[in-house]
C-alpha cells in the first residue's frame, strides 16, 4: 500500500458513543495490516447547549429528550456499563454539560500543531470520566498543555476565534453528506461508517478500501451512506 487509508471521522465530545466508537476503531486499526491516518471534524450534537448548563446530565437528557428522568438513569447506566466493557469509566454524576463549539476550535488548533489526536483523547477523557469543564478556553488551554500544546498559543487563538471558520466548514461538510448523527466515519473517501460499530465492521472497510485501491484507483467519492446502525 502507497499511502494510508484515510479516516475523517465526525463527533462531538459530548457524545459518548464517539469515545466508544474510538475504543473500538482503535482496535479494528491494532488488527489491520496497513497504515491508517485519522482526522477528526467538527459536529455539534446539542449547539443550543449554554456554556454553563444548570443542572446534571440526567437534567439535561430529560429536557434535550422530552424523556422521564427515570428512563434517561437507566439509559446512562447502561452506557455506563457498555463503555466499562471497552475499558472506559463513566462518570455521568460528574459530567458537566456545556457548549462544545469551544472544544472544536481546540482541536482544529491542536490539528495545526500536529497533536488532535492527543487532544481529542484527552478531552472526552476529561468530559466523561473526570467531570471537567470542557466548555471554558482556560479548561481547555490547561488540558491541552497535558499533551504538550502550548497553553499561551491555544489561549490566543481560541480570543481571536481563528478557527472557527474550521469548525464551521466541518459542519456544513457534515450537513452536505447527509450526516445527523455522530460518531460518523469516512473511509478512505469511499465509505461512510455510522455509528460506534464493531472492531469487525470497521476493519472490513479498511480491507476494502485497501482493494478497491487496487481494483479501480484512486479519487472516487465518498459514500454518505450508513453501514448499519449502533
Amino acid at each position: 500500500m502507497s499511502s494510508p487509508v484515510t479516516v475523517h471521522v465526525w463527533s462531538d465530545i459530548a457524545c459518548p458513543w464517539c469515545f466508544v466508537g474510538k475504543r473500538r476503531f482503535e482496535r479494528a486499526v491494532a488488527d489491520f495490516d496497513g497504515e491508517v491516518a485519522v482526522e477528526y471534524h467538527s459536529f455539534e450534537l446539542a449547539p443550543d447547549t449554554p456554556v454553563d448548563f444548570d443542572g446534571s446530565e440526567v437534567d439535561f437528557l430529560a429536557r434535550h429528550k422530552g424523556m422521564p428522568e427515570a428512563q434517561v438513569a437507566q439509559m446512562l447506566g447502561q452506557m455506563t456499563e457498555l463503555a466499562a466493557a471497552e475499558g472506559l469509566a463513566f462518570d455521568f454524576t460528574s459530567v458537566r454539560h456545556t457548549k462544545t463549539l469551544l472544544a472544536h476550535q481546540a482541536l482544529h488548533h491542536a490539528k495545526s500543531q500536529g497533536k488532535q489526536l492527543e487532544l481529542v483523547e484527552r478531552l472526552f477523557s476529561a468530559y466523561f470520566e473526570q467531570g471537567r469543564h470542557v466548555g471554558r478556553a482556560e479548561e481547555l488551554a490547561a488540558l491541552a498543555a497535558e499533551v504538550g500544546i502550548d497553553e499561551a498559543g491555544l489561549l490566543e487563538a481560541l480570543a481571536d476565534g481563528r478557527h472557527a471558520p474550521a469548525v464551521e466548514a466541518d459542519i456544513a461538510a457534515a450537513r452536505q453528506l447527509g450526516i445527523q448523527g455522530v460518531p460518523f466515519y469516512v473511509i478512505d473517501d469511499r465509505y461512510g461508517i455510522s455509528g460506534a460499530q464493531s472492531p469487525d465492521v470497521f476493519r472490513s472497510a479498511l480491507e476494502r478500501a485497501v482493494q478497491d485501491r487496487a481494483a479501480v484507483g484512486e479519487g472516487e467519492p465518498a459514500d454518505a451512506g450508513a453501514a448499519g446502525g449502533r
